[in-house]
């Protein structure tokens, strides 16, 4: 899934004026708003007037929520917690246990993370007991007091590629460009914790990345960043979306493509775009009537495309052993298929076993089960809100492509980790 990673790039200026640089153009395009959000101007219109300096008002403050995120709850609540066979999440808790160790909040986790590495074969009676000891349950609760919220599926496609560039393999798979400049806010802003600021140098002005219909136009600037050369446009873009995924090269062996960085534009949604046009219903765009749109529509695939102006970069992989790991998730651990789920950082807290209960894709069927937050994306926003992962394989990309569906989560702390 999407993940940001610090890099260093060669220029004339150095990474702390470049920082600099970035910080003080964000701050300008903050302060500049004065507080307020409006659309840009269309057509031809008179110069706007000054703005006047906002002054403090209780009535133009940022309202705070009803409800708190996290309210404590009982392990009575969750449905189907005795039910849910708790060993199939062993592994990705212990996946958790091990990048928790590297973190601050470690000594909150270390007991139930320590009692779990003295357990090498447990049943799921004695997890159950682990965690209903160890941990507290807390409902994720919406600003507004609700407790539902979206969760949808995502998955690691499989695409076939080359190393060169020949028929049929025509699609660039590209790396981080070296003009590519990102920035963690949160390292000069706390409250911007999670934030990252993405553009490029032209002259001595930080101005935005070039958006994926200028980085197609800019074909030849990128040659010496391909990594592979794929098929299909339409794979490639899904991949984006994905956020990694394996290509099967023509010589039959098996690489792993994963999440490097991205143009900092906004995520469009194709699919929103074509039922805006009236070209497929709700109902249709999914994932696979995307496709089959494409497949009648192949001239008007490019300009649907470039309706998303983000555009996401990859480094490659190596598989490990015979390839049965999950890709890195956003905790730097490997996924674990329908066990890990993508969550917003913001409210839950990376690592963490996060109960969910669902259904199955596009079924009223329950879906209940012990997860864990292991990654992130950029369209996973709120409180309530997940992102499941099924795994590798066409299979379980029908099931991401289904899944938009209503559900509850109940995050698992120990004494100590949940805020006041």
């Amino acid at each position: 899934m999407l993940k940001s990673q610090p890099r260093r790039f060669p220029g004339p200026a150095s990474a702390p004026a470049l920082a600099n640089i970035l910080t003080a153009t964000l701050l300008a395009l903050l302060l500049s708003a004065c507080g307020t959000r409006r659309e840009e101007p269309r057509g031809d219109c008179p110069s706007c007037p000054a703005c006047t300096p906002c002054e403090p008002a209780a009535d133009a403050r940022t309202p705070k929520p009803l409800f708190k995120p996290l309210q404590p709850a009982r392990w009575s609540d969750l449905p189907g917690w005795t039910d849910d066979d708790l060993r199939a999440a062993w592994p990705a808790f212990l996946e958790s246990c091990r990048s928790l160790a590297k973190r601050p909040q470690w000594p909150l986790w270390r007991p139930a993370c320590e009692q779990a590495r003295a357990l090498p074969t447990p049943s799921g009676a004695s997890i159950r007991s682990l965690f209903e000891s160890r941990l507290q349950p807390w409902l994720l609760t919406n600003p507004d007091g609700s407790a539902e919220g979206l969760v949808t599926g995502y998955y690691e496609p499989l695409l076939r590629g080359s190393r060169t560039r020949g028929k049929p393999y025509l699609q660039a798979v590209l790396g981080v460009p070296a003009d590519l400049l990102s920035i963690d806010l949160g390292a000069v802003q706390p409250e911007l914790k999670n934030q990252r600021l993405r553009g490029r140098l032209q002259g001595n002005k930080v101005v935005p990345y070039y958006s994926r219909a200028e980085i197609a136009g800019r074909e030849q600037a990128y040659a010496d960043r391909v990594l592979l050369w794929v098929d299909d446009p339409v794979e490639l873009f899904f991949l984006q979306v994905q956020g990694s995924g394996r290509v099967k090269l023509a010589d039959g062996s098996m690489t792993r493509l994963a999440f490097a960085d991205q143009n900092g534009h906004p995520y469009q949604s194709i699919g929103k775009v074509l039922v805006d046009r009236g070209e497929l219903t709700v109902d249709q765009a999914s994932m696979q009537g995307i496709k089959q749109w494409a497949q009648a529509n192949p001239a008007r695939l490019p300009e649907l495309l470039n309706a998303n102006p983000r555009y996401v970069f990859f480094s490659e992989q190596a598989l490990k052993g015979n390839g049965g790991d999950g890709p890195s998730g956003a905790l730097g651990v490997p996924l674990t298929p329908e066990r890990s789920i993508a969550v917003d950082p913001a409210h839950v807290p990376l690592g963490a076993p996060v109960f969910l209960a669902t259904t199955q894709p596009a079924t009223s069927t329950p879906l209940r089960r012990l997860m864990l937050a292991q990654d992130t994306g950029s369209a996973i926003r709120g409180v309530v809100r997940a992102d499941f992962f099924w795994g590798f394989g066409a299979q379980a990309g029908a099931q991401a492509g289904r899944m938009k569906q209503q559900g509850r989560m109940w995050v698992l702390l120990p004494p100590g980790a949940a805020p006041e």
